[in-house]
């Protein structure tokens, strides 16, 4: 005689849950916390990285990345997008955002502006070089039906940064401990190459890129977090006219603080944490600014080890939330940290993703909070050289203890 036991089947899922969402992979013990996971199209080789997520006001979600055959040497990449319609078990099928004919297309950012119009800005590779890039946008306020959202503007941001970027970037390393990076009695170093490049008009006023969403103050203005990899630093760029126009910001100087994430302390202060692309150890840079964005002081590196992306939000009930790879050695995991004095420490901290270091990377995640207090995000998830996708999770903080 054969018994059955019937087992409830919120114990199946989450043994279904704790075994992992990806075939093949060892088994990840997932936390509690992790409401949703899972791949928003299956995995493929082409190469798909850099998502951005917005929710919509008709509770639809929209999210970017860029996909093609590589990143900035393959001129066949393209923006692509998916939507989750409101109340679906699944993600539509991908459709095409934006394409620049034979120049790839990458770092997309989503964002709502405080009238409702939907922003899709990114970069277009001129020269297969990610320093020639140049700043593109569309605009749509019919964006609610099914498939991509009907776009009803499309331009550049060009930005002309003036003498104050050279003379901003000479005063904030001054500001920094000395460094004696060089190659010899004659070369110079690495500070003095970027003064002297600052002030090269052509080159500061091209190559600034996109990578996350930007910061909606309370007056309007838009600061849009921007970097360059010519000059291994920040800047924004920021609107007061809801988008109409940009101007750029002071520079956010450092020894390697890129792809800056914002968030806004009680008192007004605009915080950054950034991407270490300098000397090591790498950990996450830290700066802020006292007026709207304009300026930063020089950035600082905190006791957080980072290699590859930074992620940064201010939930609802005022705690901030951090996501990025919090290791010093690649991307195989991915943390989200909980903070409740504004990032000075960081008490509740989970793995999204935590495996063996030759089994796949998961980084350049999108982080936001929907009014029911959960957090979604979208992150790139690569198992393997062909086995690629873009994930999307759904935390719910309240149970992070």
């Amino acid at each position: 005689m054969i018994f059955r036991m019937k087992v409830p089947l919120a114990l199946v899922a989450f043994f279904v849950l704790l075994l992992g969402t990806l075939p093949g992979q060892r088994a990840q013990a997932q936390h509690p916390a992790v409401v949703r996971a899972e791949l928003i199209f299956p995995e493929q080789a082409q190469h798909v990285h850099g998502s951005s997520l917005v929710a919509l006001p008709n509770g639809d979600f929209l999210v970017a990345w860029f996909e093609g055959s590589g990143e900035r040497t393959a001129d066949d990449v393209q923006i692509m997008g998916a939507r989750l319609r409101k109340g679906a078990k699944a993600w539509s099928a991908p459709f095409l955002l934006a394409d620049t004919p034979n120049i790839p297309d990458c770092n997309p950012v989503l964002f709502l502006n405080s009238q409702g119009t939907l922003f899709l800005v990114w970069i277009a590779v001129q020269a297969n070089l990610w320093e020639q890039s140049i700043l593109r946008f569309k605009t749509s306020t019919n964006y609610t039906q099914s498939g991509a959202p009907v776009w009803n503007w499309q331009d550049n941001i060009l930005l002309k940064p003036d003498d104050r970027f050279a003379d901003e970037i000479a005063k904030r390393f001054k500001e920094l401990p000395e460094n004696t990076a060089g190659w010899a009695g004659y070369a110079p170093k690495y500070d003095d190459l970027l003064i002297a490049a600052a002030k090269d008009v052509p080159k500061r006023s091209i190559g600034w890129m996109t990578r996350i969403k930007p910061q909606l103050l309370e007056n309007g203005r838009i600061v849009l977090p921007l970097y360059s990899d010519g000059y291994n630093l920040s800047m924004m760029a920021l609107s007061d006219d809801h988008g109409a126009t940009w101007r750029p910001s002071l520079p956010l100087v450092g020894r390697g603080p890129i792809q800056p994430a914002l968030a806004r302390q009680k008192n007004g202060t605009l915080v950054a944490y950034l991407r270490d692309s300098g000397d090591e150890p790498t950990r996450v840079h830290r700066s802020e600014s006292a007026d709207g964005g304009q300026s930063w002081t020089a950035s600082v590196k905190t006791d957080i080890p980072n290699t590859a992306s930074v992620e940064l939000l201010v939930l609802r009930d005022g705690r901030w939330a951090f996501l990025g790879n919090d290791i010093d050695d690649g991307r195989y995991r991915l943390s989200l940290y909980l903070s409740d004095d504004e990032g000075s420490t960081w008490k509740w901290k989970i793995r999204v993703e935590d495996h063996p270091r030759d089994q796949g990377g998961y980084s350049y995640p999108s982080l936001i909070q929907t009014p029911d207090g959960l957090l979604h995000m979208t992150y790139s998830a690569h198992r393997e050289k062909a086995r690629k996708s873009i994930k999307y999770v759904v935390v719910n903080p309240k149970l992070i203890q």
